[in-house]
């Protein structure tokens, strides 16, 4: 059986070019949640417990965050982009090389927070040309986490 087009008042093209946006997004926060999770099993130091605990804290909501983004891709009528091939082609978060010191990780995760604002607000103006409310409601609660989470992590640095 065949499903009508979509039709929520938003076109096509304008629909594609969103989901194209989301599915960066969502390669850099699936990249930033393997990333999260890699530190929280292997950082050691004086600062363990805490970093341990907040790193599982961050990468179990980066976990939640994922299944958000690629269903808004799913509800827009496209594909969510699902393998590491495509999250590597797609992301803008370089892997971490080895194991880093724990102060290397808090600052690895910094730039990664930060990497997926910037990729949240990049999709922005396209949401909003379009008024799809629904993704530019979605962008922003993405970038009000990552900011304040590169800022609880940039806190420990000072």
């Amino acid at each position: 059986m065949q499903a009508p087009p979509i039709n929520i008042g938003i076109s096509e093209k304008d629909r594609q070019q969103i989901a194209e946006g989301l599915s960066r997004l969502l390669a850099d926060t699936y990249t930033l949640y393997l990333k999260t999770h890699n530190f929280h099993w292997n950082v050691t130091g004086p600062m363990f417990q805490t970093l341990h605990l907040m790193f599982e804290a961050q990468y179990n909501e980066l976990s939640l965050a994922v299944d958000s983004v690629a269903e808004r891709i799913r509800t827009l009528g496209f594909p969510a982009p699902g393998t590491y091939k495509e999250y590597s082609q797609l992301t803008s978060i370089d892997e971490a090389e080895g194991v880093p010191a724990a102060e290397d990780m808090i600052k690895e995760l910094v730039a990664g927070q930060e990497a997926v604002v910037r990729t949240a607000r990049s999709v922005f103006p396209l949401a909003d040309a379009a008024n799809d409310e629904p993704t530019a409601d979605l962008l922003t609660q993405r970038m009000q986490i990552h900011e304040k989470t590169a800022w609880m992590l940039r806190s420990l640095l000072n």
